[in-house]
């Protein structure tokens, strides 16, 4: 059994990783401070409370055991928090991608998987969004996984290392038979606030309905998070066949509206969302859909749960707990 370095692995996406990882007949080893990770997460493999910026703890743990390979998905990820402080974003966001990335120099540990995002491109002048479109992030959590982006590439060049860089769009949903799922505190993400407005939680506010789209709701790729967790899988079998370093969009190429989402959640549970509607947030595009070809043609990779109404269902299923 191989052992795989999982940063971040007692977080939302990094936990159905270590599912899938042990699924594959891997052995997930969770590197996570447990700030914003949950130890009740990690199930499918041993965990170590360690800071991804501190070299010298993740330098120990690799003395420990063998490591083949890393995915790592440790770092901060809200846009506004990014916006009031920048600071904390490129300390832990770069800071911790490049102490990883001395180990894995030092201990010749030679493919990285990488938890990147959409937000790389800002706000692309057309639709659906290539991997090869211009990069202009629009904010400080965009530019952190930009410039960590980069550094990979530097160090992969430089040591010999491959990567994978997965883009991703709009993680959503939850582990399919309820073992891991969406945990954030606060909460920012619309599946789950829709389902905590349903529950009797705070109405949902809706931030803007004059985009110059079908409904007037901005649209987005919303993609499953088992289908994200089986994406990092195939990118790793995809590096250990000799495959060259990727950077990849992972969506689904169709985009929902908010109105849609909403809508959904209605039918699955049968009750309207309560909500009301606020001003559009700054730099929020219209629409963010993703050319996802290239990792169907490299990973032979397929969403398979993210039509609307499953990730509704798995995410109430797992919200209900």
């Amino acid at each position: 059994m191989r052992d795989v370095l999982v940063t971040g692995g007692a977080g939302y996406i990094g936990s159905h990783a270590c599912k899938a990882l042990a699924h594959a007949g891997y052995r997930p080893v969770t590197l996570d401070n447990l700030v914003g990770g949950h130890r009740e997460a990690v199930k499918w493999g041993p965990l170590e409370v360690a800071d991804v910026t501190d070299a010298a703890a993740i330098a120990s743990i690799a003395e420990r055991y063998d490591f083949g390979a890393v995915l790592h998905f440790a770092a901060h990820l809200a846009v506004g928090e990014s916006v009031a402080d920048p600071g904390k974003y490129y300390r832990n966001n770069v800071g911790g991608t490049l102490a990883l990335l001395s180990v894995m120099a030092k201990r010749k540990i030679p493919h990285l998987v990488f938890s990147s995002t959409a937000a790389v491109y800002g706000i692309p002048d057309k639709m659906p969004i290539e991997e090869d479109a211009p990069l202009a992030p629009i904010n400080p959590y965009g530019w952190s996984k930009m410039v960590s982006e980069q550094a990979i590439a530097d160090h992969a060049a430089a040591h010999g290392m491959t990567f994978a860089a997965l883009r991703y769009f709009n993680a959503c949903g939850a582990d399919p038979e309820g073992e891991t799922g969406e945990a954030h505190d606060p909460e920012t993400h619309l599946v789950p606030l829709a389902l905590d407005a349903v529950a009797g939680g705070p109405p949902l506010t809706l931030f803007g309905e004059d985009y110059p789209t079908a409904d007037g709701t901005c649209i987005r790729d919303y993609v499953h998070v088992s289908d994200l967790a089986a994406a990092h899988v195939a990118a790793l079998r995809y590096l250990e066949s000799g495959g060259e370093s990727q950077r990849l969009n992972l969506g689904t190429g169709e985009g929902l509206s908010v109105r849609q989402i909403l809508q959904s959640v209605e039918r699955v549970i049968g009750r309207a969302v309560p909500h009301h509607v606020g001003p559009r947030r700054p730099g929020d595009p219209p629409e963010l859909v993703a050319a996802a070809g290239h990792a169907r043609e490299l990973l032979g990779w397929e969403p398979a749960m993210s039509d609307c109404d499953t990730i509704v269902e798995t995410a109430w299923r797992w919200h209900q707990r």
